[in-house]
């Protein structure tokens, strides 16, 4: 079954999660720290869907590396790739503080620790850290209206060996956009950086292959046609499918998919939890405005209008 059909045939909601207002791909405008500094040059991408989160984070285009086998990578670019940031996961919301647990990620110990104190105003939704360390402007991006799909990885095997190539993970899809990861079928030692466990095994393919047997990608598309990867921790995957979209199968309890798929030619199988199935959601740019604050930008329009424009 296509995820299209499926999401329009069993859609299904939890009954907690995060706000409306939070959902959907946001793209970071800027972070600024406590020291008086300002970022607003990496690329770092927040998809959400109720109870979970997918995050991307890479330097610019020049600094990123070109697609190559890893096998010709030098150590320096290997360096590169070990600062890519990409994970998945669980989230709670209470009290206007997000945080995350139960995580699958591509750096082994966690860049992230502070939890998110949140406010959305418009498509501005503004994340300031508890300790004061640094506040983040996110931008929600462009979406017709569309499905909101949140489905986390449990495994990806070979259906003839049986052999596991990915534990952990998940898909958004939000509208006009979408996003996966794709978990280690093996954990990395989690007290060593990344970046230092690649210097130490910089000279052992088998280590580097298991190391980095990791996606995040975001992708551009509709749920009819697919997606295409924009942004990828994997610098070959541009340009390409984020993944087959059919091959879905709903289980009894129906609380799982099953997606069977072709990966290099050999029969795969994923298995997914279902966070959410929504065939239709706004992604409105727009926040509103109390009756009295309608009236003052009303009032007041020739001077606030004078100079604004959409910002993503």
């Amino acid at each position: 079954m296509h995820l299209h059909e499926l999401v329009a045939r069993y859609p299904q909601q939890p009954a907690r999660g995060v706000p409306d207002w939070m959902l959907g791909f946001f793209k970071r405008h800027s972070i600024s720290f406590a020291d008086g500094l300002t970022d607003v040059q990496t690329h770092v991408c927040w998809f959400q869907s109720r109870n979970f989160t997918i995050d991307l984070r890479l330097p610019q285009e020049d600094r990123q590396v070109p697609a190559k086998p890893l096998s010709a990578y030098s150590p320096e670019e290997l360096q590169v790739l070990a600062n890519h940031e990409g994970w998945e996961a669980l989230c709670t919301w209470e009290d206007e503080v997000l945080s995350w647990h139960t995580e699958t990620s591509f750096q082994v110990h966690n860049r992230w620790p502070e939890p998110g104190v949140l406010k959305r105003i418009g498509n501005c939704m503004i994340e300031f850290a508890p300790s004061g360390a640094y506040v983040e402007d996110w931008r929600l991006q462009s979406s017709s209206p569309g499905a909101l799909i949140g489905l986390r990885l449990l495994e990806e095997k070979d259906l003839e060996s049986g052999d596991v190539h990915h534990r952990g993970g998940g898909l958004i899809v939000c509208g006009d956009h979408a996003a996966m990861v794709l978990g280690r079928a093996q954990p990395l030692e989690s007290d060593v950086p990344l970046r230092d466990q690649i210097t130490q095994r910089v000279d052992d393919p088998q280590w580097l292959n298991r190391a980095f047997n990791f996606e995040t990608s975001v992708a551009e598309g509709a749920l009819h046609e697919g997606f295409n990867v924009t942004l990828s921790t994997r610098a070959e995957r541009i340009g390409q499918p984020l993944m087959p979209l059919d091959g879905f199968e709903l289980t009894a309890d129906g609380k799982h998919l099953v997606q069977t798929l072709l990966v290099n030619g050999r029969p795969r199988e994923r298995r997914f939890v279902i966070d959410t199935l929504e065939p239709q959601l706004g992604f409105a740019q727009a926040t509103g405005f109390t009756p009295e604050a309608a009236q003052w930008y009303e009032r007041e329009s020739p001077t606030l209008s004078r100079y604004t424009q959409p910002l993503v």
